[in-house]
């Protein structure tokens, strides 16, 4: 491991004890791979799975994994009618597995997320049986209020960017607080603790995933 690396991993040691505490579980991984083998041992084949369009779940190839597996995937994302989304919606909520990532997690153990529409944060908070979260060493910051800086000033641009939503961020590179049409920003959740014990499952990689 490169010296960053092993300093995120006694980060984590810390991080999962924290967790613990919160009701959620912690796992470290050393690299991708590793990671994506872990967590398809842990799902039954046969599971209903669907997921938030995570960069970090596809970059470490378990959506390619799952693609290819014995499952039965729920791709809201692969809707192009309204009518459609919302029916594939009504099932993502009462998937067995729900795939995402977090935009920062602090030390101390808490979730922060920022979303549009909102879909991805309403299946964190409720719904599916299982979360399964991927998240890389970028995205780890010493509390919430980093966190949210985080999300809006070096996640959301390079988000606008692949997603081409016409913000501010996407011309500027900076949050403007916007309340513009595209606005990514619609609902800042921190999640603090899992009302349901070993709900949420984060998967810290030792590499940077996603934005």
């Amino acid at each position: 491991m490169t010296h960053r690396q092993a300093a995120f991993a006694a980060q984590t040691e810390t991080m999962i004890k924290n967790l613990e505490k919160r009701g959620m579980e912690g796992y470290f991984f050393e690299d991708s791979a590793s990671c994506t083998a872990a967590i398809l041992s842990s799902i039954p084949e046969g599971s209903t799975i669907s997921w938030g369009g995570s960069a970090s779940v596809k970059e470490c190839g378990l959506m390619d994994k799952i693609q290819q597996g014995n499952y039965d995937l729920i791709d809201y994302f692969g809707a192009s009618e309204p009518e459609e989304r919302k029916k594939l919606y009504a099932r993502t909520v009462m998937a067995d597995y729900y795939l995402m990532s977090s935009n920062a997690v602090t030390l101390d153990g808490e979730l922060i997320n920022i979303d549009g529409r909102g879909n991805r944060v309403a299946c964190l908070i409720h719904g599916p049986e299982n979360i399964i979260m991927v998240v890389g060493m970028n995205k780890i910051v010493t509390d919430v209020d980093t966190g949210i800086d985080r999300v809006r000033n070096f996640a959301a641009p390079p988000n606008a960017n692949r997603l081409n939503r016409q913000t501010p961020c996407y011309a500027t590179g900076r949050c403007a607080d916007c309340l513009s049409p595209d606005c990514m920003c619609n609902q800042i959740v921190i999640t603090r603790r899992s009302g349901v014990k070993g709900r949420i499952k984060i998967y810290f990689v030792a590499e940077d995933l996603g934005y």
